[in-house]
């Protein structure tokens, strides 16, 4: 018999260095995606393309709204029929829709932004779409073919504000027609996609009355609110991201009286004023030679030139707090702006670094000072962990003792306990001090119920 001799296979050579570091900075494969809901997709895509070669692209502009959606329409289930798709009628007006809002619409997320429960929509990277919904986030199934399909939507995006985003650019702040602010990041800058951030903004802007419904301040820290803003009290709106700060400022702008004229000053414009005579203004970005970028500061210099009643900053970031501050010193009290900050006294440091940035070498004193007769008061306003956006403080600057910005708190709210579900409880009190503001209140005409002053008192 012959002899068999086993051979052992050799063992498989061991990765080196150098195929291990690939292996580790490669990105992530794309997360799977459901047969059906990529069939789709692609349809969606290939529908669109073949609808740019059979319309006429010189007359789309031409076209109401209402007469190119029934043109696609027709196209589309004319498609539907020649591929033998089984489509009922719901099916066949979902895709119709969906091929609209990917030829002048901004694609898959064109649905996101019409509902109106979303508050931001966050893009990372083609696969990954969440949405915030009464201040939580969730995940999404809506999804990108690619990333230079989301790529044409971004330009989409920032070509109708006149703005560009490229790898020599690959950042950018820009807005949608009905307000809602967005930004973008691409490559080099982002390593899994591009990201982009869609901060919505509610077509019928948050009044008082709706703010005390959701819970965000009881009715008589409302009135005093908007007393002191008739009273022309220079307000600054403190808080985090996404902690209402400018849904807050949307609301005071509403006790300014329709006489006076109010200028606009805004990274993205997003305001929503409800008064007749309002001058909106808007930074400009460098362009692609790094010329002729318009920064806020300019604006506001060039505000006070345009016989404004009130200057209002959308957000306060940088060298243009000095100027606002010497818009609120000379004649233009009852101004407002936003800023972030975690409490009102970091409001306060916050504004006097940025005052320092803008390369005025003035001692510390001389801006403490300038802030105390500038800024009347300071609206603290928070996200709290169980979604809900809620005004913490209102504190009033009293003026200066020696070298500090004296401050003092009027209302609060104390946080007592967070129930099973997540729920924060709490309670709204005042103090017990009474504002210096009051006797301009009551000065001017405006009435106020000094009881809402009891600290005994739980408010709301």
């Amino acid at each position: 018999m012959g002899r068999f001799t086993l051979h052992r296979a050799p063992p498989p050579p061991a990765p080196d260095e150098a195929d291990q570091i690939l292996a580790a900075a490669a990105p992530p494969p794309p997360p799977p995606q459901p047969a059906a809901g990529q069939q789709m997709l692609e349809m969606k895509l290939k529908l669109h393309s073949r609808l740019i070669d059979e319309l006429d692209l010189s007359k789309l502009d031409k076209l109401d709204e209402g007469e190119l959606r029934r043109q696609v329409m027709s196209l589309v289930a004319d498609f539907a029929r020649g591929e033998r798709m089984v489509l009922n009628a719901s099916e066949l007006e979902e895709l119709g829709s969906s091929v609209y809002d990917e030829m002048v619409g901004l694609g898959p997320i064109e649905p996101l932004l019409k509902d109106e429960s979303i508050n931001d929509i966050l893009i990372n990277g083609p696969f990954q779409v969440y949405v915030e919904r009464r201040g939580e986030l969730e995940l999404t199934p809506v999804r990108f073919r690619d990333n230079d399909h989301l790529l044409r939507i971004i330009n989409r995006i920032v070509a109708g504000v006149g703005r560009r985003i490229d790898e020599s650019s690959p950042m950018v702040d820009a807005r949608l027609p009905d307000g809602s602010r967005v930004n973008a990041a691409i490559a080099p800058i982002t390593i899994d996609g591009a990201c982009v951030s869609i901060r919505k903004f509610s077509k019928k802007p948050y009044t008082f009355e709706k703010l005390v419904e959701f819970g965000a301040m009881p009715t008589c820290v409302a009135e005093f609110l908007q007393g002191a803003v008739k009273a022309r009290v220079s307000t600054v709106i403190s808080g985090g991201t996404g902690s209402g700060k400018t849904t807050l400022l949307n609301a005071l702008s509403s006790a300014i009286s329709h006489k006076e004229r109010l200028i606009t000053i805004e990274d993205a414009a997003e305001l929503q004023l409800q008064q007749p005579h309002v001058v909106r203004m808007e930074t400009r970005p460098p362009n692609i030679e790094g010329k002729g970028e318009i920064r806020q500061r300019e604006l506001v210099k060039n505000a006070l030139r345009m016989r404004p009643d009130r200057v209002i900053l959308g957000e306060v970031r940088g060298e243009e707090a000095f100027d606002m501050l010497q818009a609120m010193n000379t004649g233009h009290e009852g101004s407002m702006a936003t800023i972030h900050a975690n409490t009102p006294r970091d409001a306060i440091t916050r504004l006097e670094q940025m005052v320092a940035m803008s390369g005025m070498k003035l001692p510390a004193e001389a801006v403490r000072g300038q802030i105390a007769a500038a800024v009347g008061m300071i609206v603290q306003v928070m996200r709290l962990s169980d979604g809900k956006r809620r005004v913490m403080s209102v504190s009033e600057i009293t003026g200066m003792e020696g070298q500090v910005v004296q401050m003092q708190e009027i209302f609060a709210f104390q946080r007592t306990h967070t129930s099973a579900d997540g729920v924060v409880h709490g309670e709204f009190r005042a103090s017990g001090l009474r504002p210096r503001c009051l006797d301009e209140m009551l000065r001017r005409g405006i009435g106020y119920d000094t009881a809402n002053f009891d600290p005994t008192r739980v408010l709301g």
